[in-house]
């Protein structure tokens, strides 16, 4: 399904009962709403789930240029105001989770609980030079050349080496990520930051984290350590992408969290 907000068209999929209390699920770079399947097939007996393509990403519209997280921000705020959404939990991983913060500072009212997943919430100069190499890589080579690197950062080792069928469906989502989206959502990557404002996120809050996604735990920590009443979860074995690498107790995690609103 599609529908216009904030100037372009996005690709979103609804699913649940009607009257259930709504879930919103904002997608990582060079992905798409799919990337959520095992997710909402388990909260939709109890929730309306919305999946939505980020701008740039799937099928939604892709427009040139550089994009900016105040830019995904209002694009998932629109989104909501087009489809008549007062208010929705929210779960976004990497990019989608550093919507979701951004969201959960700058427009609490519209949310109930948030779950940010696998997300740093800032950018620094080291990681901002990577998203700008990769930017050149994208618009010189296609993305298809980013294909193997990204798996390689994504996921661990020894699930790389298992090869489980889900990696050649994220092979495929790179691969078919429009060059304008990914180099739109990269440059919002290379330069965000709403990690210093986490503390003053009021709605109720989950982290959850791969093990093995780098530096993330560590990050992810802090800032649940510095929001009171937050929760953090740590997925063993699990690399960037937990909900992936680790479905059940990722969606076990999400699902008694947001169950708990009741």
């Amino acid at each position: 399904m599609q529908i216009k907000a904030n100037g372009i068209t996005f690709n979103y999929r609804v699913e649940g009962p009607h009257g259930a209390p709504w879930v919103m699920m904002s997608n990582s770079l060079a992905t798409e709403l799919t990337m959520w399947d095992d997710q909402a097939a388990a909260l939709r007996d109890k929730f309306q789930v919305l999946r939505y393509d980020q701008r740039g990403h799937g099928e939604t519209e892709a427009p040139a240029g550089r994009y900016s997280f105040d830019l995904l921000i209002d694009d998932a705020r629109a989104l909501m105001d087009a489809l008549s959404i007062p208010r929705a939990h929210f779960v976004g991983l990497s990019m989608g989770g550093v919507t979701g913060m951004g969201l959960a500072q700058r427009h609490p009212e519209r949310l109930d609980r948030v779950v940010i997943c696998d997300a740093p919430c800032a950018s620094t100069p080291a990681t901002a030079a990577q998203w700008e190499e990769r930017i050149v890589i994208a618009q010189q080579h296609g993305m298809e050349a980013l294909v193997e690197p990204t798996v390689g950062r994504w996921f661990p080792p020894s699930v790389v080496a298992a090869n489980p069928p889900y990696l050649a469906r994220v092979r495929d989502m790179i691969r078919t990520t429009p060059v304008n989206g990914f180099v739109g959502c990269a440059a919002a990557l290379a330069d965000h930051d709403v990690r210093s404002g986490a503390g003053s996120v009021v709605r109720p809050l989950l982290f959850v984290v791969g093990e093995k996604d780098g530096t993330t735990p560590g990050i992810m920590r802090q800032m649940h350590e510095a929001l009171s009443g937050s929760q953090f979860v740590q997925l063993p074995e699990a690399g960037h992408i937990s909900n992936l690498d680790q479905p059940e107790m990722f969606t076990r995690s999400v699902r008694d969290f947001l169950m708990a609103a009741a």
